[in-house]
């Protein structure tokens, strides 16, 4: 992969690009906001390692506006241990997972990796249908009504996992395992954030919601019509 690394901390940004690069991707690095928004949007990679706390712009800022430009890049944010406020904001617009410091390099490249696969398991066809919702798996597009709707690269792996199994009720707990693949430390409100993301942009312009919350279940996708409490 293409992988763009912003952080500010010398030392650090040459671990990471050190360590990337030892499994063949592509890395290069910047350390200061703007500087990181510039390489972002006039050379888009696959793949950002953002650290928060930036010169110039904060990684928030960059994060914000990089989303703005429709990138499709998968982001990797790294904050501060014990800042959940930062964490839940960089999820809230639009990181598809983060990493609090002090980390160890293997668990970066982990993360990375995770990120980096295109999909789930194979599916028995490319398009997956629910009512006006339809998701063409090979392509990463999604539409409503024929209307695009532009999701991140985690909420489309989110999405996926709901609509390939329409009616059932996926736990916080199925989610993550499904979709992050590995033992995870998330907290219940990260599924709730990237939840609320998917309503907003797939249900709040539509008059039937497709994507519900059964009270101490979980979650699921299908038409109002279909649903029994």
């Amino acid at each position: 992969m293409r992988i763009l690394v912003i952080e500010d901390e010398p030392q650090l940004a040459r671990h990471i690009a050190r360590a990337l690069s030892r499994q063949e991707h592509e890395v290069t690095t910047e350390q200061d906001g703007f500087a990181g928004l510039q390489a972002a949007l006039n050379h888009p990679p696959e793949m950002i390692v953002l650290d928060l706390n930036l010169p110039n712009l904060d990684g928030s800022s960059v994060l914000a506006q990089i989303r703005e430009a429709k990138s499709p890049a998968r982001v990797l944010i790294l904050t501060a241990r014990g800042e959940v406020g930062d964490r839940i904001k960089g999820l809230k617009a639009g990181a598809d997972d983060y990493l609090s410091k002090p980390f160890s390099m293997d668990e970066l490249v982990a993360r990375v990796e995770a990120l980096g696969r295109r999909g789930m398991a194979p599916t028995a066809s490319d398009l997956l249908d629910v009512a006006d919702l339809r998701m063409d798996v090979k392509h990463r597009r999604v539409s409503r009504a024929g209307k695009a709707v532009q999701l991140s690269p985690r909420e489309f792996d989110v999405l996926q996992v709901l609509m390939e199994e329409p009616t059932r009720v996926f736990s916080r707990t199925e989610l993550c395992e499904r979709v992050w693949q590995r033992e995870h430390e998330y907290d219940t409100r990260t599924v709730e954030i990237f939840i609320t993301r998917l309503r907003r942009k797939i249900d709040s312009q539509f008059d039937v919601p497709l994507i519900h919350t059964l009270r101490g279940r979980g979650y699921t996708i299908r038409p109002e019509a279909a649903l029994t409490l």
